[in-house]
């Protein structure tokens, strides 16, 4: 006979999970201390809930093994909330585990507010951001309710799932058996491939965008083997940013209200677009999805059949992106179209990712910044980042090479992601380099997870954007207020602290750039630093993120969206003219320039 709690210590050993991140309370003490005496599963102690879960799941990220979390009851599970629905957003699998009051308190005052001192119906609070919530209620059901949440964890669209605890229930004494997990992979009735292949067959002017549910699947290297092979240009989404090395001459960037130019082009003049593993964010369609590719057939491949009904594409295949990807590779599609090359390699050439418009302006532009980042970064070198400057210059103007992996919180889009991210990928890969990109404002949301870099000893390095406050809102209140700011800087309401002294106080080592003189050189010893080390780099505060789809003003004075190859700086009507194949949209034509 054994307790529960080691029932679900044995369960992490089996499942090969070797780190989990948690933080201890009265509530979860006996599952707690059965890890710790079983001894397989290390629990890395953070200093808030939220970053043990941003943490699981960046461990899954970074490395594809399945990680867990381990709160309490009470405030510990409502603080893990937000990692939990960043999880959810990006379909990222992992397994939270939290203490609850006493089952009796459970039931007797289950018509109450709360539980016993702090409990509360967490399983019911989250069931819309989890693949399953489950309160559990008899001990003798651990084992099956274990190996049933492993697989919906991970089987179909992954997600995460939680199982709270009661703490009497935690210590309850049960058989254990042999594990018998489910294998069962997730196929469809029918896959239409003959369908996609035919239509690359008859296209002039193909299209692949390939978005996260291609790595989800764990399709990556046959991904860039069918790219390869049929020399289709291929462009990405933010979340599928590292599935292939930036330099391959069949990519041509990442489409989108923030993407580039070149790729922007490439996907409106395209006549087939075959989209794998993507959601069709807003983001990357922009405001009004008839301008979307409107001249091209799409087909749209994706797991969730609530995604594919989303938008009125032209065929929806519901399907693993993998089976698809592996059954194309076996066709002779006859896919190259040299006229349709050579115009996109011309946009790629007339269109570099970073511009004129990337000005220094006084500061380092960070677009400029990141971009000779980019050279100096290792081959297997990880990027994790936060959100504003981080996000957008990053995801915009670095250039990532085969073995580099590179993400952030997409859907959600917190701050306060990136520290808690970059540890969780430190620990699931400790060989490789973790590089964070960060901002003064980001930074600040979960500060505390500094310390726990340093008391683990995690040699990661973190970049600091400075711009005085909070940049993205400063331009939204810039667009909608003419200038008034409120709550973005020191003047107006939210102070900033000096990282030189903070950082070092909590044990970084330092270093910071106002200039390109030494730049080389700082950013060797920078990456170099055997110890955690932070860089700050000093920006414009009020330096602008472009390109970008805009809302722009017709000469009536009102203002519409635009279809995504107008970005600002907007172009001349004749350049947008002379770089579309198809017609000019009648919104180009509105637009006061």
């Amino acid at each position: 006979m054994v307790k529960v709690s080691d029932i679900i210590a044995d369960y992490l050993k089996e499942k090969n999970i070797e780190t989990v991140f948690g933080i201890i309370g009265s509530a979860n003490s006996h599952i707690f201390d059965s890890i710790n005496k079983l001894g397989y599963t290390k629990i890395i102690n953070t200093h808030h809930e939220q970053a043990a879960v941003m943490a699981m799941g960046a461990h899954y990220r970074a490395s594809g093994k399945l990680s867990a979390a381990i709160v309490t009851a009470g405030g510990g599970v409502t603080n893990a909330v937000t990692g939990i629905v960043s999880n959810w957003a990006d379909s990222i699998p992992g397994l939270i585990i939290c203490g609850q009051e006493s089952y009796n308190y459970v039931t007797q005052d289950s018509h109450l507010r709360m539980y016993g001192t702090q409990g509360l119906n967490i399983s019911e609070m989250v069931k819309d951001v989890t693949k399953k919530a489950l309160g559990f209620t008899n001990q003798d059901d651990i084992q099956e309710v274990l190996e049933d949440l492993d697989f919906i964890t991970s089987t179909g669209r992954p997600g995460p799932c939680l199982l709270d605890v009661p703490f009497n229930l935690q210590s309850k004494m049960v058989e254990k058996r042999d594990w018998a997990f489910h294998l069962a992979d997730f196929k469809f009735k029918s896959l239409n491939t003959e369908s996609i292949s035919q239509a690359i067959k008859e296209s002039k002017r193909p299209v692949i965008l390939g978005g996260n549910g291609i790595r989800l699947s764990g399709a990556k290297n046959k991904f860039n083997e069918f790219i390869n092979k049929n020399k289709i240009p291929t462009l990405l989404t933010w979340s599928g940013i590292d599935l292939i090395e930036s330099d391959n001459e069949n990519f041509y960037g990442r489409f989108g209200l923030y993407g580039q130019r070149c790729a922007n082009f490439i996907v409106q003049n395209a006549d087939l677009v075959i989209v794998l593993g993507s959601r069709l964010a807003l983001p990357q369609v922009g405001y009004d999805f008839s301008q979307f590719a409107r001249d091209a057939k799409i087909i749209q491949i994706d797991i969730d059949e609530l995604e594919l009904a989303k938008y009125p594409t032209h065929m929806r295949i519901q399907a693993n992106c993998k089976h698809v990807i592996e059954s194309l590779n076996e066709c002779d599609l006859d896919s190259y179209r040299e006229d349709w090359v050579a115009y996109c390699n011309k946009l790629r050439q007339d269109y570099p990712w970073v511009e004129k418009a990337h000005k220094d302006n006084g500061y380092l532009n960070s677009y400029k910044f990141i971009d000779r980042l980019s050279n100096h970064l290792k081959d297997d070198h990880i990027i994790v980042t936060d959100m504003g400057t981080a996000l957008l210059s990053g995801h915009q103007s670095i250039k990532l090479k085969k073995d580099q992996v590179m993400f952030t919180s997409l859907g959600l889009g917190e701050m306060g992601y990136g520290i808690a991210g970059a540890i969780g990928a430190q620990f699931a890969c400790p060989n490789k380099p973790v590089l964070c990109l960060n901002c003064d404002g980001g930074i600040m949301m979960n500060l505390q997870e500094l310390h726990t870099v340093i008391e683990n000893e995690l040699p990661i390095k973190v970049v600091i954007f400075n711009n005085d406050g909070y940049l993205m809102i400063k331009h939204t209140q810039k667009m909608l207020f003419k200038n008034h700011y409120v709550s973005v800087n020191k003047k107006t309401g939210i102070g900033l602290p000096n990282f030189s002294k903070l950082m070092p106080a909590f044990g970084y080592n330092y270093y910071e750039l106002k200039d390109w003189q030494n730049f080389d050189s700082t950013i060797e010893n920078f990456l170099n630093d055997k110890d955690a080390s932070v860089l700050e780099v000093f920006m414009d505060p009020e330096q602008d993120f472009i390109p970008k789809v805009k809302g722009v003003l017709k000469e009536d004075l009102t203002i519409f969206p635009p279809p995504i190859e107008e970005m600002s700086p907007l172009l001349p009507l004749t350049e947008i003219e002379n770089s579309m194949i198809i017609q000019l949209s009648e919104k180009s034509k509105q637009i006061k320039r």
